[in-house]
């Protein structure tokens, strides 16, 4: 981290983009896992969440409830496109002169990865419990099971690299509102004041040159 920076990043414009080092960074590898795990979970639901049994009418492999399909859809699309955005956001987050502007992004990288959290959290356990409550007569042949079980594996992944993510987030914002270690480094001291504090300095150092010295006594 640059010292020169606010928010864990460098001054705008004082270090060019490293793909090597970005996708190598453990932000980004977060990232992209919470992006793949997304996409298992919505894939697993949308291809073979659904069964068809003496109709044609679709039905939840989670105990056929709907609700849960849906939910494990909404929560896994939602945390795809925002793995994207987020991805986007580190990419030109060095190149954000604002401190104020930082500070927003990381309140919003802090946000949604606690809310991406707190869903996958609840999503695990709606999908845990209504797995459990399924009926083996549900599923001729075992249809969906395996789709099931990975959504469930991959809800319990993606809660412990969304924490993560929130711990990360946490951690650049106490940090980076620390005046002491980033406010100052992005702000020049005016003119007026430099010259306000250089000039007494200055007339104190003529004052003691220029003293009389004590004559000496005359015999």
């Amino acid at each position: 981290m640059e010292r020169a920076g606010a928010y864990g990043a460098a001054k705008a414009g004082g270090v060019a983009f490293d793909p090597v080092a970005f996708f190598t960074h453990p932000r980004t590898i977060l990232r992209l896992m919470s992006w793949v795990f997304s996409i298992v979970v919505f894939g697993c639901i949308i291809n073979e969440g659904y069964i068809n049994i003496g109709s044609e009418r679709l039905l939840c492999v989670f105990n056929n409830n709907a609700d849960a399909c849906n939910y494990g859809v909404t929560v896994g699309v939602a945390c795809f496109l925002g793995s994207i955005f987020f991805l986007i956001l580190d990419i030109y987050f060095p190149s954000i002169s604002s401190v104020k502007d930082r500070r927003r992004a990381v309140m919003l990288d802090l946000a949604f990865s606690g809310l991406a959290s707190f869903l996958w959290f609840v999503g695990f356990c709606f999908l845990a419990n209504q797995w459990q409550a399924t009926s083996p007569d549900e599923l001729p042949l075992a249809q969906g099971s395996d789709a099931a079980r990975a959504t469930i594996t991959f809800c319990f992944f993606s809660i412990l690299t969304w924490v993560v993510l929130t711990l990360s987030a946490l951690r650049l914002f106490l940090t980076g509102s620390n005046r002491n270690l980033f406010t100052w480094q992005h702000m020049d001291p005016p003119l007026g004041s430099a010259r306000a504090t250089a000039v007494p300095h200055r007339q104190r150092g003529h004052h003691r040159d220029h003293q009389p010295l004590p004559s000496a006594p005359l015999h």
